[in-house]
């Protein structure tokens, strides 16, 4: 074991990830994979021709356990901006953790499971620099009725790409019938697993929850295909990138809102309406009257890509309006592309802008997201 990994977890793919001649680095406490032998240019443009292979289990899993579903809605919904009494079983919605400034505590992944057994439970997702901290935050604000129950022994896989569904019919083949967002209990090639239509790149494709004793047996199944490729961090950052996806901690923050992150998709009706949630009051003003700020999608001329805290300039001015939250070349498009705040005013589609990257000034213009079309499955009415 490399004498960096000594201090971090180990996911349960570690061995194979090493054996697949993965170039390993600390992230959110874990060793790894930053990419494979491809690289990561031709990692990302397989996952948008075939299907990519990600390790995700360092993210953190866990259940929400109430008395039924109508309580333990219920006290999710005193913590996030979504409705999930509505929320049909075999059904997933993403959210967001709110504190009581409106601010983005993190964003999660939280499913209804089928089954009257598990009537009162619903499953999350946490991503993992956070998972500690949602972990204790949760505890902390659920009634007492509400237990969590963390998950740490299991595993998670993300099988992302046009030919994803092609791929796990061959070893679950109730997977392929399956809408966007929707979760169920299946077999593949007889090991239980818990799967979602869903994922981090903007293609078609599934998340792949299992007991960590499996987790090596599904993955190399599926990359005996040769459909199928590991991808590392770097194109799973250059997919969500070119798919308009936030990264918590970069995109999204405790000083952003949904409003100001322009997430406000996973607010429904019902809960923008009656609030009953963190930050209620500043979030419906901000809903009425407009947020100050707005993340916006920046297209940048040239091929030289912009990074995280890279100004934005009115252009031929040294005005600075906004900073970016995240920033890289786009392999898809050919392009760089970054994602930041602007005022409002300056956050209309078509408007001119510059980043400044070591101390040059590089048109901009803002573009709408995603920046490559989202490719997820809808099931024909």
């Amino acid at each position: 074991m490399a004498e960096q990994d000594q201090t971090l977890a180990l996911t349960p793919l570690y061995d194979l990830h090493v054996e697949l001649g993965a170039r390993m680095v600390p992230f959110a406490g874990y060793s790894m994979p930053v990419q494979y032998k491809l690289g990561i240019m031709k990692e990302h443009q397989h996952t948008r021709e075939a299907a990519g292979l990600f390790d995700v289990s360092h993210m953190g899993q866990a259940y929400l356990v109430g008395p039924d579903h109508a309580t333990t809605a219920a006290a999710l919904e005193a913590l996030v901006p979504s409705n999930f009494k509505e929320l049909k079983p075999g059904r997933q919605r993403y959210t967001v953790l709110l504190n009581d400034d409106g601010g983005i505590l993190d964003d999660l992944m939280v499913t209804r499971p089928e089954g009257e057994e598990n009537d009162g439970r619903l499953y999350i997702v946490v991503n993992a620099a956070c998972k500690e901290q949602d972990f204790a935050y949760l505890r902390a604000k659920l009634p007492a009725n509400i237990k969590l129950e963390e998950l740490p022994e299991r595993a998670l896989l993300a099988l992302q790409g046009p030919k994803a569904a092609e791929v796990m019919a061959l070893h679950a083949p109730q997977a392929s019938e399956m809408a966007f967002m929707a979760a169920q209990e299946m077999e593949f090639d007889g090991i239980k697993i818990h799967v979602s239509r869903s994922g981090y790149t903007g293609e078609d494709g599934y998340e792949i929850s299992c007991q960590a004793g499996t987790a090596e047996a599904i993955a190399k199944a599926l990359l005996a295909d040769d459909r199928v490729e590991a991808i590392g961090l770097g194109a799973r950052d250059s997919l969500r990138l070119e798919a308009g996806l936030c990264l918590y901690g970069h995109d999204i923050t405790e000083k952003t809102t949904p409003v100001e992150g322009n997430i406000t998709f996973c607010m429904q009706k019902r809960r923008r309406e009656q609030g009953g949630f963190p930050g209620a009051a500043l979030i419906q003003k901000q809903l009425a009257d407009g947020p100050q700020i707005i993340r916006v999608g920046l297209k940048i001329e040239g091929r030289a890509p912009a990074r995280e805290g890279a100004e934005i300039v009115l252009p031929k001015t040294d005005k600075v309006i906004g900073a970016l939250t995240s920033g890289g070349f786009a392999p898809t498009m050919g392009a760089p592309i970054a994602m930041g705040y602007v005022p409002v005013a300056y956050g209309v589609e078509g408007t001119k802008l510059e980043v400044l990257v070591r101390g040059k000034a590089l048109p901009a213009i803002v573009t709408a997201m995603p920046f490559v079309p989202q490719r997820y499955y809808r099931k024909p009415s």
